[in-house]
């Protein structure tokens, strides 16, 4: 085995040089892309190590493997279709959709404590302009096929929901606990934070990707824009982090570590969500 994990080589598929991706066989370690991805009952394994198994496995308890499809991102898709779904709802007069899931700081806060707004504000957007939703489910788009496809599904769908949080924690303690907000972006600029993380470990040239997060920091501050630059601020900071937790724990036998560290950034979080309640 020549690509161990650590070496620059290694975090490309093995296969095909070109394709970055952290993603690697639970049997060898090797890193595989989605196209060499095989789903085994723990993880998934390369094409060498499927061979290996059906070779080795009974004849008459043949392994049941499920190949993947490049093109399939199916916790990308599903985010968006939820949030595209939750907006539709949002334009019916009478069912309050928006009301009952944005958020605002004040619903930290004794007496009107309802946390669970600050992930559910995730998948609401101002009716008022289309191109909000618009905007925010296309550039998940373009950074979740890219993302799943390096991480995985669950490492994805955790950064986007932790993400999100942070977002709303930013919005606690830098935004008017009055003012309600509404977006994803918090969750995009996760993917952005991540992605500027993982892509300079990667080698990659990262100046186109850091002046269009700078431009949408800066849009944020315009008066008039009303954007909640707080979510985008909380987001990015949060999203970086997780990237760097699993740029540094990308090992086999770190990944024990890699979740616990997402545990207990997640549970930091939702420990900060309270502090203004115990306050």
């Amino acid at each position: 085995m020549t690509d161990l994990p650590g070496t620059a080589a290694a975090n490309y598929c093995y296969r095909h040089p070109g394709r970055p991706s952290f993603i690697l066989c639970q049997r060898c370690g090797r890193t595989i892309c989605p196209d060499c991805q095989t789903q085994a009952a723990v993880g998934v394994i390369c094409p060498e190590c499927m061979a290996e198994q059906r070779r080795s496995a009974p004849r008459t308890k043949p392994a049941i493997l499920t190949r993947f499809s490049r093109t399939a991102h199916p916790v990308t898709s599903s985010i968006i279709g939820i949030t595209v779904a939750v907006f539709l709802l949002q334009l019916i007069p009478g069912l309050g959709v928006t009301d009952k899931l944005l958020y605002a700081g004040v619903y930290s806060y004794p007496g009107s404590f309802e946390p669970w707004r600050m992930l559910t504000t995730v998948f609401v957007h101002s009716t008022g302009l289309i191109f909000h939703v618009l905007l925010n489910m296309y550039t998940l788009w373009i950074f979740g096929q890219i993302l799943e496809d390096m991480l995985g599904r669950w490492r994805f769908l955790a950064l986007y929901l932790l993400s999100g949080l942070a977002g709303s924690l930013g919005v606690l303690f830098l935004s008017d606990p009055l003012v309600p907000v509404v977006g994803a972006s918090g969750a995009i600029f996760g993917l952005m934070g991540a992605f500027l993380v993982i892509q300079r470990r990667l080698g990659g040239n990262s100046t186109q990707l850091l002046i269009l997060v700078g431009i949408n920091l800066v849009i944020g501050f315009v008066p008039g824009f009303n954007i909640a630059w707080q979510a985008h601020v909380g987001g990015l900071i949060a999203g970086a982090m997780i990237g760097l937790i699993f740029v540094q724990t990308r090992r086999i036998k770190q990944q024990s570590l890699q979740t616990g560290l997402l545990i207990a950034f997640g549970t930091v979080l939702l420990a900060l969500g309270f502090v203004k309640f115990l306050g």
